[in-house]
């Protein structure tokens, strides 16, 4: 069972629509071969992707991902840098703060299923993750400097 891939078209369109709405230039954000979109705000660097999940039975489902790295992982104090994360993670809404496999990066990400998605709600959540990217970054590095 497939999602409706004209809800997948359309959520496209809304990213184009919100990166234009921003000032950005979409030839400059939108790199057509990784189907993605890249851009910065402030110190943060912002990806957009629509990715797709497969589960079992063969249905799939379309998620609108948003992140941005913020800062290596630490070497030494990594007991306090974890817990920090996971305290924020607690009281930053919206956001979530992750480590992707194979990576020493911490992102701040958002996820969301494409099914239903509206304009209005598509740039919320950007905004919101361009916001807390850009608040993050800085607030981490200033509390473990030069640590990794």
């Amino acid at each position: 069972m497939e999602l409706n891939p004209k809800q997948k078209e359309d959520v496209i369109e809304m990213i184009h629509s919100y990166v234009q709405s921003v000032g950005l230039k979409l030839t400059d954000a939108y790199n057509a071969l990784k189907q993605s979109w890249t851009w910065r705000i402030g110190s943060a660097t912002i990806h957009v992707y629509i990715e797709t999940r497969v589960s079992g039975g063969g249905y799939s489902r379309d998620y609108l991902r948003i992140f941005s790295p913020l800062i290596q992982t630490p070497v030494g104090n990594e007991l306090s840098f974890f817990r920090y994360l996971l305290e924020s993670n607690d009281s930053n809404l919206g956001v979530k703060l992750s480590i992707m496999p194979n990576s020493n990066w911490v992102f701040a990400t958002y996820e969301r299923d494409i099914k239903g998605m509206d304009y209005d709600e598509l740039s919320t959540c950007i905004a919101d993750l361009e916001w807390w990217a850009d608040k993050l970054d800085g607030e981490l590095q200033s509390m473990f400097p030069n640590m990794y």
